[in-house]
């Protein structure tokens, strides 16, 4: 499906990452991929993770809150691949204390922080990507419910994802004359290194199983899958979209 295309992947942390369920899912399809680490506690996670299963992966040390690391690693990636034809994001982060209590407390700076990293990346790296993306592409970042509904400790990183759906949307109507597609998953909680930094984690776990139709909660690899069929051909007519993978818990009501 994905023979002789190349991709680059932000996000990988450990073998438990969507990232990396991701990665599984491109790399069984065909494409040769490259991936990002963002400093060194990170970088022994992801060489393991990639020196076993795919070994011919390059490896970048990007922390996008630099713009120089992110046009360094376009650059090495340009002389590597020569050309790009998918992107997957799925990076997000916000200070601890910003998770926890009473939205109405957060401060200036995590508030800033948590939409550079988890919402405006985005942007940083469409804009980094697209000139490689020659032939057209796509580009994949990964959200959550809590973007549109209130989800007690999610807090900030909700805000921001809600900027991260309409990045998405404006992003598509940019690229598309260039054959450029952006979509999102929005993903069931999945617990996840970054999910545990949120409150509750447990209890929403349960809830989603009882109330999603499947009455269960949602497998990494099945993002994974998701985000194969946005990379492909299978998805050519689709852009600026936000795509539910939650077992069917966002259409409930009570």
């Amino acid at each position: 499906m994905l023979q002789n295309k190349n991709g680059i992947i932000f996000g990988v942390a450990n073998k438990r990452s969507i990232a990396w369920a991701t990665a599984q899912a491109l790399h069984e399809a065909g494409a040769r991929l490259a991936f990002t680490y963002q400093g060194d506690r990170l970088k022994d996670n992801v060489e393991g993770l990639t020196k076993a299963a795919m070994p011919d992966s390059p490896l970048f040390s990007c922390d996008v809150t630099k713009q120089e690391e992110i046009d360094e690693t376009f650059k090495r990636l340009a002389s590597e691949f020569g050309r790009l034809e998918f992107l997957i994001h799925s990076i997000a982060f916000a200070p601890r204390e910003a998770l926890e209590g009473e939205y109405l407390k957060t401060d200036r700076e995590a508030f800033l922080t948590a939409l550079e990293i988890s919402a405006y990346s985005l942007t940083q790296l469409a804009r980094a990507a697209a000139p490689l993306m020659t032939a057209g592409g796509s580009i994949v970042t990964m959200s959550f419910h809590g973007a549109e509904k209130v989800y007690q400790g999610y807090n900030v990183m909700g805000v921001a994802k809600a900027a991260l759906e309409s990045s998405v949307r404006y992003l598509a109507a940019d690229l598309g004359p260039r054959n450029i597609r952006v979509n999102a998953i929005s993903a069931g909680p999945i617990q996840t290194l970054s999910a545990r930094g949120v409150s509750g984690l447990s209890t929403m776990l349960k809830h989603h199983a009882e109330r999603a139709p499947l009455h269960r909660n949602v497998e990494p690899r099945e993002v994974g899958n998701t985000a194969l069929f946005l990379c492909s051909a299978l998805s050519s007519g689709i852009t600026g979209e936000t795509i539910y993978v939650d077992c069917g818990y966002n259409i409930m009501g009570l």
